[in-house]
């Protein structure tokens, strides 16, 4: 199954696009390969509590996410998770405020074309527990969840239900 119906180059139908890997036009010899996209999560935690953010936007429209979001070229996974946060949550961290916990593939279905990600996991520590949406059309609603209340269902994304599941339920 592919998203492309024509080639991108010279417009034939006579492709291949297995495992949505690699796009090769049968006529112009055209070739795409469909690389992963790098995207950040930041996990906040308050005492015994994780942030979470309700989607407000497909895919995943009202389950819970973390805050972060893909990395621009020429951009870090630090700068990105702070200018991420920033857009979001009109928080300013900087990268040492940033501890590294993992990364998880990912897959993200925007616009019936399926990006395969690496997410990059941050956990940040916070002294309160107060903070506020900056980024309406993106977010419904902030919840903090204390750790043995964490409900696994209602994480929309597979890369973030796993590292949640993994490294903050106890």
């Amino acid at each position: 199954m592919t998203f492309f119906k024509f080639c991108p180059s010279c417009a034939s139908t006579h492709f291949t696009f297995p495992d949505n890997r690699r796009f090769l036009c049968n006529d112009c010899g055209f070739t795409y390969y469909h690389n992963i996209a790098a995207a950040v999560a930041i996990v906040f935690t308050f005492e015994d509590s994780v942030l979470f953010t309700v989607r407000n936007v497909d895919p995943d429209k009202g389950k819970w996410d973390l805050p972060g979001g893909f990395i621009d070229p020429n951009e870090t996974a630090e700068e990105a998770a702070c200018r991420e946060i920033q857009e979001e949550l009109g928080i300013n961290i900087i990268p040492t405020d940033l501890k590294y916990i993992t990364t998880s593939p990912n897959n993200y279905l925007y616009k019936n074309v399926p990006y395969r990600t690496m997410d990059i996991f941050y956990e940040c520590n916070l002294i309160s527990n107060s903070i506020n949406i900056n980024a309406e059309d993106e977010i419904q609603e902030l919840i903090w969840v204390k750790r043995s209340e964490i409900e696994l269902e209602k994480i929309g994304f597979v890369s973030i239900r796993n590292v949640i599941g993994e490294k903050y339920i106890k």
